[in-house]
């Protein structure tokens, strides 16, 4: 299930190549998105610790259980529902209380209204509740995402760091700045040592970078530097798409970033425009290893290009 949703995400990014509409399309990338992720197999991997990761809806989401209920740091995308509510009974049958969202994007956040419906409380920075409360607009999806339902957003607000003790488990969250959008947070559970990174981090997959609400190639450079500071050899590392990492995969993340950036720049510091610059394939050497699951080579330069 993980190649067929992969297909229909290469689709999705094919149709972000293609000239700008004004709407989206009915049948768009995102709808095949949501389509195949109603049928995708959710599978649990256990972390120790109380903690565990779900993938196969979205981006990853991480599970702390404990005596006190479940916490959830994203939420996957709704039309998976059935199938997150399996593997959240497989892990145990105690309720979800907490909702930590890593940003606004759908596909992190999309199954916050049901989680709250069942009791859960929703914690986020203050930017994502402001997205959440509005239309907003994403060119490279071709999409404009309406607002949220008023369930679905925030009511625990993090404005640089947050700290709180669930299930006898110290939790930091922790503000980026703008980097892969406006709103994003990183997850860490101290006693288990695990970071959760939201998108800031894809582990061997080029990330998509929401120029229009907040993000740049900087900012991701910055967030990179920052997780690594934050993990040691030891560390146990959720990535917002991809397997479970180390310390070793965040710094080749960090590398490969920091050079496509720099051949990027300096081929616009020569006056090449963004169709020029997609066609030297900047990306060239990396393209093979971190061009194969959602973003390929020419999106890629395509959104450094444009965050430059």
């Amino acid at each position: 299930m993980r190649t067929t949703l992969t297909m229909a995400i290469r689709c999705f990014v094919a149709c972000c190549m293609l000239p700008m509409v004004v709407s989206a399309d009915e049948d768009g990338p995102v709808q095949k998105i949501n389509a195949e992720a109603a049928n995708a197999v959710v599978s649990t991997t256990a972390l120790g610790g109380g903690l565990s990761v779900l993938s196969g809806s979205g981006g990853n989401i991480t599970v702390l259980d404990g005596d006190e209920g479940k916490l959830l740091v994203d939420t996957g995308i709704s039309v998976s529902r059935s199938r997150i509510a399996e593997a959240l009974a497989g892990i145990s049958s105690r309720p979800v209380r907490f909702v930590i969202d890593t940003h606004y994007h759908w596909d992190h956040m999309d199954g916050n209204a049901w989680l709250h419906d069942t009791g859960a409380t929703i914690i986020a920075h203050q930017n994502t509740l402001t997205r959440a409360s509005r239309a907003t607009r994403v060119d490279d999806w071709k999409f404009t995402f309406p607002p949220y339902p008023s369930g679905a957003r925030p009511t625990v607000l993090v404005a640089a760091k947050k700290e709180m003790t669930f299930n006898a488990t110290q939790i930091e969250i922790r503000y980026y700045g703008p980097c892969h959008t406006d709103t994003d947070v990183s997850v860490y559970f101290k006693a288990a040592n695990v970071l959760a990174t939201g998108d800031t981090f894809w582990n061997h997959a080029f990330p998509f970078i929401d120029n229009e609400n907040g993000g740049s190639i900087d900012g991701m450079i910055r967030a990179a530097n920052d997780n690594l500071q934050r993990a040691d050899v030891r560390t146990i590392v959720v990535p917002g798409h991809g397997p479970i990492g180390d310390r070793a995969q965040l710094t080749e993340f960090r590398d490969m970033l920091v050079a496509i950036r720099k051949k990027v720049a300096d081929l616009k510091a020569k006056g090449m425009s963004r169709v020029q610059v997609i066609a030297a394939r900047p990306t060239a050497e990396y393209d093979e290893k971190w061009g194969q699951f959602v973003i390929d080579g020419a999106f890629f330069t395509q959104l450094v290009f444009d965050g430059l």
